[in-house]
């Protein structure tokens, strides 16, 4: 197994770094995006060719496939024909002189470095004896299918409202937006924890709760939530928002 960690490892380096090299092209860090959810099916097609097939990992490449692609996608179209995302923007502004090595360690490396942990479970499971189907197959894939669709429904509405012809500041209140502020990052944690149910009978599965973990820890506290709801600072409509809606979980709103 560590073998294959260490392999994983390696080949997750030598993909940050094309794309570092295409974000140095593109003079654009925010493809970083766009290589995120492609790096998880670059492993699952690695791991798919060297390792042996078995019913359980099958079913966890074809859910990390159909998150991967489609996330990629969306936010390919997101940036298409746009600046650069503010996020990196500021970055590139603040980091200066050392905005090049920065960029390749604390943006490109650093990605991998968490690729590499979110994805484990599915490395685990590709090097651990077959398993059968079992409640905990089931529970997670039914996890997985409801983070999948809050997670593509949310990002749908997002898209729509976007499109729309809207005054300055306006904030997006219908839909499932009615009932979470951020009904996408409540769907790919689902689609992480389920993917961790569904390993749980493998010996020594619990060490890879950290899969989970790491992205609900980061989507919480650090890149997600936090960092998002920051450019709403001052923003009157999103402070009223923000007092009567969830801000994960979907629940109704508050009168």
């Amino acid at each position: 197994m560590l073998t294959l960690f260490l392999k994983c490892a390696f080949i997750i380096w030598l993909y940050a770094t094309a794309w570092y090299i295409i974000a140095l092209y593109k003079k654009r860090n925010d493809v970083a995006d766009i290589a995120w959810g492609l790096g998880y099916i670059f492993i699952c097609v690695f791991l798919f060719v060297t390792q042996a097939h078995s019913a359980i990992p099958l079913l966890l490449y074809v859910l990390i496939v159909c998150w991967g692609g489609r996330l990629s996608v969306y936010i390919y179209l997101r940036n298409k024909n746009k600046a650069e995302d503010f996020r990196y923007r500021q970055w590139r502004e603040e980091w200066g002189k050392s905005f090049y090595w920065r960029s390749y360690l604390q943006v490109f490396i650093l990605q991998g470095f968490i690729l590499l942990i979110i994805i484990s479970p599915v490395i685990f499971a590709a090097s651990s004896e077959p398993q059968q189907w079992t409640l905990f197959t089931w529970a997670g894939l039914g996890c997985w299918l409801l983070g999948f669709y809050f997670q593509t429904v949310g990002d749908y509405q997002l898209s729509v409202f976007k499109r729309q012809q809207k005054p300055a500041g306006t904030i997006l209140q219908t839909g499932l937006w009615k009932y979470s502020r951020h009904p996408n990052y409540f769907g790919e944690l689902m689609m992480w924890w389920g993917i961790f149910i569904i390993i749980i009978p493998l010996s020594g599965s619990w060490y890879f709760i950290i899969s989970p973990v790491t992205i609900s820890f980061l989507l919480l506290f650090v890149s997600g939530i936090p960092l998002l709801e920051k450019k709403y600072d001052d923003n009157p409509a999103f402070e009223a928002y923000k007092k009567r809606t969830s801000a994960l979980i979907p629940w109704p709103p508050k009168s």
